[in-house]
């Protein structure tokens, strides 16, 4: 058996300590060490982005990590987006778009849309298309995950997203 490694991090602004085996996958560090079980295990082979969360300013499958890899970062999870009660504008255009069934996937697509969002100063429909494909859904059909991040890429960079032009 392994022995155990303490890990410090920052999550969503704290610093947090805990202890991982060297094969520790990030993704069982935050949900059964740190307590963070917002960050779903779909696949554990880093197919469907359910995963997904924000290290030191990188999307990455939480699943493909080891905990040990990341000590000394700054993590983003999905617990990290509303402030108190009030939800992040993403959140709400979610909701507000119909953009979640089952939730599943939902902590996944909105880790990936803010980093796809907040890592590009222009955004067409087809980059955000092609980038929400990144988390596998099998309730929605995008269509309202895409409008959702469409809206919240307006919001960001106060520009309307490009519209691809359907004849060519």
């Amino acid at each position: 058996m392994s022995e155990r490694r303490k890990v410090a991090v920052k999550v969503n602004g704290k610093l947090l300590n805990g202890t991982a085996s060297d094969r520790m996958l990030l993704s069982d560090f935050l949900r059964d060490v740190l307590g963070k079980t917002g960050t779903h295990v779909g696949c554990e082979h880093g197919v469907c982005g359910a995963c997904t969360v924000i290290v030191d300013g990188v999307a990455v499958r939480s699943c493909l990590m080891f905990a040990l890899q990341v000590d000394g970062a700054e993590i983003k999870t999905v617990e990290g987006l509303a402030d108190g009660e009030e939800l992040h504008p993403l959140q709400k255009l979610f909701s507000e778009n119909r953009a979640l069934q089952c939730g599943y996937c939902t902590p996944g697509m909105l880790m990936t849309a803010i980093d796809l969002v907040e890592s590009h100063s222009s955004l067409s429909e087809e980059d955000i298309k092609v980038g929400m494909s990144a988390v596998l859904c099998r309730c929605t059909g995008y269509e309202g995950i895409i409008k959702a991040v469409t809206e919240y890429a307006k919001q960001v960079h106060g520009e309307p997203v490009l519209r691809e032009d359907p004849s060519g």
